[in-house]
């Protein structure tokens, strides 16, 4: 189960290897995403908190990549964070979450993208609840929902 000290290091030295990659170009991302879901996955954006659609969604399933379909996380780790935005505390496969070193807006954060394809997701924080102590705060327009 991965750590807050491990989610500094990737972001530091290097993440692990994606099981698969998906490249296309910011046309073709175009022709495939809506506007609101492109504007944040490909241009790392955010979605104004408590709009999205996984927001107070807490029934089971899998949450995978809007742009690639990627497995990012299962529904069993989705919590209630207050924030506005759906919480998780752990990602589905420790290489399914790629994390960067964000220095926007005065801020010093760790952002999430999707190892397979480089969406961008939100950001990860340590004060999320046991066992992780982490809090991946996602974007819902980043996420498509897989139900059991």
């Amino acid at each position: 189960m991965i750590n807050w000290k491990q989610v500094l290091d990737f972001a530091d030295k290097g993440n692990l290897k994606p099981p698969k990659r998906v490249e296309k170009t910011e046309e073709e991302w175009k022709q495939i995403l809506d506007d609101s879901t492109f504007r944040v996955t490909r241009k790392h954006g955010t979605e104004r908190p408590f709009t999205g659609e996984y927001c107070e969604s807490f029934e089971p399933g899998t949450y995978a990549c809007r742009c690639c379909g990627s497995v990012l996380f299962s529904g069993d780790t989705k919590f209630e964070s207050g924030t506005g935005w759906p919480s998780f505390t752990t990602p589905a496969a420790e290489n399914a979450i790629k994390y960067v070193v964000d220095r926007s807006f005065g801020m010093v954060r760790v952002e999430t993208l999707c190892n397979v394809c480089d969406a961008h997701l939100g950001h990860v924080f340590p004060d999320g609840p046991a066992p992780t102590g982490l809090r991946y705060c996602m974007n819902s327009v980043a996420l498509q929902k897989i139900e059991e």
